[in-house]
């Protein structure tokens, strides 16, 4: 399993946590001492679509200016931002053992993901 993000992101913290919690091993990429690998942009866009990965609420999708905001609409325009704003990507992306991707923190579905009982 691999976990995509920021060390200093809160949700990011709270996944590894969680993971470590319950015995799961993980590696885990930072964007901003490693990069945002464009084949791995590529595949999540493959498997999820571009729309949840941009996350729209964060400080940088923010600070962002209204044009660069607008051309945002598809998924070579959220792909080109992914790579050039690694920080507008939503956390953390997993890539699961199973070959799966997902996107943002949710116990109840990683448990679920996971197969552990409540």
């Amino acid at each position: 399993m691999i976990l995509y993000g920021i060390s200093n992101c809160d949700t990011v913290k709270r996944s590894r946590a969680w993971l470590i919690e319950r015995g799961f091993r993980h590696a885990f990429h930072d964007f901003r001492k490693a990069g945002v690998p464009p084949e791995r942009v590529d595949a999540w866009i493959a498997a999820l679509g571009w729309q949840p990965l941009v996350n729209r609420q964060g400080t940088t999708w923010r600070k962002l200016d209204g044009a660069t905001q607008r051309s945002v609409i598809d998924a070579a325009s959220a792909r080109t931002l992914m790579l050039d704003q690694p920080s507008v990507i939503k956390r953390p992306v997993v890539e699961w053992a199973d070959g799966s991707v997902s996107v943002g923190f949710d116990a109840e579905r990683w448990a679920a993901r996971l197969g552990l009982q409540r």
